[in-house]
């Protein structure tokens, strides 16, 4: 078990370097090309906190392994929420925007409801993919056409000039820009191949589902990227990208992550999928939107941080005893 677990390992790190080197260079073209801040940060370095998630569901559906993709984007969320934002909360309280209380966590609740609605019937098949998809492109325009009304409002240029200073940090040319798109787009795809073929190895050497892999090893390795973003945004004083941050990535995970095995490799899914590792991120998303209201008014706290940390082990003990029994 050796060289897989090396795979995973270093597929994860080149996998972390990639995605990071593939949003910079793609959020640089750009600004190149002179789009504005706040639309990179609707778009480009929303959908790239998400790109190895939906490198990894893509590979591993078309390797045959359906149930590693899916619980690659199920675990990717509840470790966005559970230990991400729990960890953040630790280093600073996190205040989140009236405007994400009232519009972006809500959405992300919407979507997390039709998800659970799609795996009701214990299938994950292309008329989801389908549905998933036309959801995807209905936020996407929701994004443009209302998000940009109000990127003059006093929340969205707090978050602008944030971006502003995120994305001045390293200013590349052009040939900069597309060296950075391209050699972290293939270093992404190379990764991913190498984390999924060691993930599948794991697996079978362990006589484990893939899907408790895809929870677990793999949606640890592949939430790294937004576990780094928001503890050096909060660092920063940029307490308002880091939850933004979460929020953007657990959408685009069941928007653009989930469809992948649904198009490529439909497949009947275990119930479990859906009463616990389902329950437990609709749970924790929900608590995202309830928690905000106690306490510190619109504030993740370290208090808060903790039970969503509590909560976060509590569901990897469970996974351990269902494996175990």
């Amino acid at each position: 078990m050796l060289y897989p677990l090396l795979a995973v390992l270093s597929g994860t790190a080149a996998l972390i370097w990639s995605a990071d080197r593939f949003v910079q260079g793609a959020a640089a073209m750009a600004k190149n090309l002179g789009m504005s801040v706040f639309v990179i940060g609707l778009t480009i370095v929303a959908l790239g906190t998400s790109a190895p998630e939906i490198i990894i569901s893509t590979s591993a559906a078309l390797s045959g392994s359906p149930g590693l993709a899916i619980g690659n984007a199920l675990g990717s969320n509840i470790a966005n929420i559970g230990l991400v934002l729990g960890i953040t909360a630790l280093i600073a309280p996190l205040h989140i925007q009236t405007q994400t209380l009232r519009e972006d966590i809500p959405v992300l609740i919407v979507i997390s409801l039709v998800t659970g609605a799609l795996l009701f019937d214990g299938t994950l098949n292309q008329q989801d993919g389908c549905i998933l998809v036309f959801l995807l492109v209905c936020y996407l325009y929701f994004l443009f056409r209302h998000k940009s009304k109000i990127a003059h409002t006093p929340d969205s240029e707090t978050i602008s000039k944030e971006l502003e200073e995120e994305i001045e940090e390293e200013h590349l040319s052009k040939g900069q820009a597309f060296f950075y798109f391209m050699s972290g787009l293939v270093v992404l795809l190379g990764s991913a191949k190498l984390l999924v073929w060691g993930a599948q190895e794991i697996a079978f050497a362990a006589g484990v589902d893939e899907a408790i892999i895809g929870l677990t090893l793999v949606a640890l390795g592949t939430s790294l990227p937004e576990l780094a973003a928001s503890i050096s945004s909060t660092l920063k004083g940029h307490h308002d990208l880091a939850v933004g941050n979460i929020i953007g990535s657990n959408i685009f995970n069941l928007l653009t992550v989930l469809p992948m095995p649904a198009l490529l490799a439909p497949s009947n899914i275990p119930s479990e999928t859906l009463t616990r590792d389902f329950s437990t991120m609709f749970l924790l998303t929900v608590l995202l939107i309830l928690l905000p209201f106690t306490g510190k008014k619109q504030y993740i706290t370290a208090a808060k941080g903790v039970v969503f940390l509590v909560l976060y082990t509590g569901y990897y003990a469970v996974l351990y005893q269902s494996e175990m029994a």
